[in-house]
């Protein structure tokens, strides 16, 4: 049996090192900062080696100049067909600068530059552009806490990786700012809102409540057909070009209400036609 192979990488402060200890976690055999030129030579090393099945090498800029023959080590590895996936954690500039503020820890570039800290993450940034552009999952972890970070992982890789494209549903306020690993954002604020309804106001979308007043209008109904026929011929399409992961959004006021009723019913409706689906509320317990 050939071993399964996940790079993670991607902006430090994004949450890599909580990333391979949730695959640990899970019988992943894990190995950070490893330079990419010695990546094919353990994976040779697993292949003869049977009792490693799944390997996780975390990678990010603080190989130097190593680093920047990951994606070239990549094109080579999937031109010799090996099971190799990359996972980008991401988050917004801001995020990453609080996070280090918060630590009291610095950027790897940060010395670098002059001990700048908005250099170093523009810096690094740039360098990972190349990564980003080809990493067959992403994961904006900048409204994630820990434990939702994990969970985010864990539901990538706690089943047997396969060729089939993971899709995730998920409702936000957009208050709160739209999700940043979004392909496809949909905007529901112009539905009828049951914040302003004193018996629906505590609910969300979970309840039926809420989900039978959102639906009962003729622009929600036309909205959802509309959309059904739109995603039914995407995802084909995002599958046959060899798409990992979809994400799906849908944003309200709060995150509460429109958006989780239509996140739930998206959700439903494709788990039903056998894609592997995974809802997710961002902001539901906000406010």
């Amino acid at each position: 049996m050939k071993a399964e192979f996940i790079i993670i990488t991607g902006m430090s402060g994004a949450g890599r090192s909580s990333a391979i200890n949730a695959l640990e976690d899970i019988g992943y055999f894990c190995i950070d900062n490893m330079p990419p030129q010695l990546m094919e030579k353990f994976m040779q090393l697993c292949d003869e080696e049977s009792e490693i099945e799944k390997v996780a090498f975390g990678c990010d800029v603080r190989s130097g100049e190593m680093f920047l023959t990951l994606v070239d080590t990549l094109t080579l590895l999937k031109q010799k067909d090996v099971n190799v996936k990359v996972l980008f954690m991401d988050a917004p500039d801001e995020v990453i600068k609080r996070r280090y503020k918060e630590t009291r820890r610095l950027p790897p570039l940060y010395e670098a530059v002059g001990d700048n800290l908005d250099k170093a993450i523009w810096i690094e940034r740039e360098a990972l552009a190349p990564i980003a552009e080809i990493a067959d999952y992403t994961i904006d972890t900048g409204s994630l806490k820990t434990s939702a970070l994990k969970e985010a992982v864990l539901n990538l890789f706690l089943d047997k990786i396969s060729d089939s494209m993971l899709i995730k549903c998920t409702s936000f306020g957009f208050k709160y700012g739209i999700p940043g690993d979004a392909d496809l954002v949909f905007d529901v604020r112009f539905l009828t809102n049951p914040f302003y309804i004193p018996e629906l106001k505590a609910k969300n979308g979970l309840t039926c409540e809420v989900r039978n007043f959102v639906m009962k209008s003729d622009d929600a109904k036309e909205l959802e057909r509309k959309l059904n026929d739109l995603i039914d011929f995407l995802i084909p399409r995002y599958i046959a070009e060899g798409k990992s992961q979809l994400v799906i959004a849908f944003g309200c006021t709060g995150g509460k209400h429109r958006s989780v009723t239509f996140t739930e019913r998206l959700s439903k409706r494709l788990s039903d036609k056998d894609y592997r689906v995974i809802p997710f509320h961002r902001d539901i317990g906000k406010g």
